[in-house]
């Protein structure tokens, strides 16, 4: 059954509910034709190929039947193993539906086979499972990213994910598989602009790792999207970071240019490996995080929050994870610097005044980003930080961070469902705006919402509310 779009959930759904239905499988000397045959007769679009201990060896999909059966029908009576797609692409059972779109768009494959902890199979999750709907755009465009050799095609395809982002959000995606598959062509993309650029400048992209932050960092653009990278590297010997960094920084401008003319606008703070200052070596970037951690000073943590948030996405991947350990050692160890995060943090309330009336700007609008989703994502970055959990997205965090501190499941349940309910009424307003020809915003106006909406945009901001008062206990910050 597809995940429903209004499920509070959508997008951190267990694969488990897929593992419900019986899972056609058969051996790899199975004829073909008999695999054929259970499939039209189970009316299903895929069988597992399992060895004697039931762990899959491969999977044959309608799509194999069209590319590698229709065109040679001798091969019929043939063992299947020769038809399969081999090592198929798997996933645990216990994960949420997230990872698996993730995975799909990573791989470019329209099935996942879940596995139980032992390795054997568990079941199967296709796209439509997560959708309920054609997902043929999704598939075009990540196949087409990864094989494109010219910038400008690529660029191309930044606008079309903008476009099929948008379709999606109109015909109701869940949250959660929506900005998965959203945010894993994005790194393709940049992955696909970077690797062009670097080549065409002839810069070993062994030495150096294109980081991404922010929203990007923690996948979880939506449909109004601004640039926030930089670039982490290692100095070779006798050689100093200004040297290296005077090579990379024309380059990583090129690359900046590139992303907006793909349809990810320049960052309005200039938070962008084009700038010298997120342009920096190992080293250079550690002794910022220890400045920024020493210095106790809020307005600084907030502006640099965001960099909390780094993730590697090409190049030498090792030097940002190195970073990140030694970020997640050394910050649960500082409780002045998780205080003064905490009380920046909490000067940014959810939209919600007295009475649990919707508290408004001067326009009668809610800032959903800002009022909306930052109490969950800065309050989900501090409890992970301070358990030094090593995760960037919201819901991960939150989940993390709940095991680590003993909060009751359902608490930690309401809080991730209602930053997806918040996530959702941000991208439909952005995707109205689109259509309606202006600049996507998060700006909106609670009486264009049905009763029935607004009880649960009023609900969802009461959760941040109570994940605020969690903090503010926490790391005692009192009002």
């Amino acid at each position: 059954m597809p995940v429903s779009a209004t499920d509070p959930a959508a997008g951190l759904v267990s694969l488990a509910r897929f593992a419900q239905r019986e899972t056609e499988r058969c051996g790899p000397r199975t004829p073909v034709r008999e695999a054929l045959e259970t499939m039209r007769r189970r009316s299903i679009g895929s069988i597992v190929v399992v060895d004697p201990a039931q762990q899959p060896v491969g999977i044959l999909t309608l799509r194999d039947v069209l590319d590698r059966v229709a065109l040679e029908p001798a091969c019929l009576d043939a063992a299947i193993e020769r038809v399969m797609t081999p090592r198929p692409v798997t996933q645990h059972v216990g994960d949420g539906s997230y990872h698996a779109a993730l995975l799909m768009v990573r791989h470019g494959v329209r099935h996942i086979v879940l596995v139980h902890g032992d390795g054997t199979v568990a079941g199967v999750v296709s796209e439509r499972d997560l959708f309920g709907m054609q997902t043929t755009g999704l598939r075009h465009l990540s196949s087409a990213i990864r094989s494109a050799t010219d910038l400008a095609a690529v660029e191309a395809y930044g606008r079309e994910i903008g476009e099929l982002a948008r379709r999606l959000v109109m015909h109701g995606a869940a949250v959660g598989p929506l900005t998965a598959f959203v945010s894993s062509l994005i790194d393709l993309l940049s992955e696909r602009i970077v690797t062009i650029e670097l080549a065409a400048a002839q810069v070993d992209s062994s030495a150096v790792c294109w980081i991404v932050l922010g929203s990007e960092g923690r996948s979880e653009q939506t449909l109004a999207t601004d640039q926030d990278n930089g670039i982490v590297f290692q100095p070779a010997p006798r050689e100093g970071p200004d040297d290296v960094r005077a090579r990379l920084v024309p380059i990583a401008r090129r690359i900046n240019r590139a992303l907006d003319r793909a349809g990810y606008r320049l960052c309005p703070g200039n938070i962008m490996a084009g700038n010298p200052e997120c342009c920096l070596s190992v080293d250079e970037w550690r002794m910022r995080f220890a400045r920024w951690m020493g210095s106790g000073n809020p307005e600084a943590l907030l502006r640099g929050s965001i960099f909390f948030d780094l993730r590697p996405l090409v190049g030498a991947t090792q030097y940002a994870r190195e970073l990140r350990e030694w970020l997640l050692a050394q910050a649960p160890r500082n409780p002045r610097f998780l205080h003064q995060m905490a009380l920046g943090a909490l000067e940014n309330r959810p939209a919600l005044g007295f009475l649990e009336r919707f508290a408004t700007g001067p326009d009668g609008r809610i800032n959903l980003k800002r009022n909306g989703a930052a109490p969950f994502v800065e309050a989900a970055r501090i409890l992970s930080l301070g358990s030094g959990i090593d995760e960037v997205r919201t819901d991960a965090r939150l989940a993390r961070a709940g095991e680590a501190r003993a909060i009751p499941a359902k608490e930690v349940a309401a809080w991730t469902a209602a930053f997806h309910e918040v996530q959702r009424y941000r991208l439909r307003r952005q995707a109205d705006c689109i259509e309606a020809g202006v600049p996507p915003d998060n700006r909106l106006a609670p009486g264009t919402l049905h009763d029935f909406d607004r009880q649960v945009l009023r609900a969802a901001l009461e959760q941040a509310r109570q994940l605020q008062r969690r903090l503010a206990l926490d790391y005692r910050v009192w009002a």
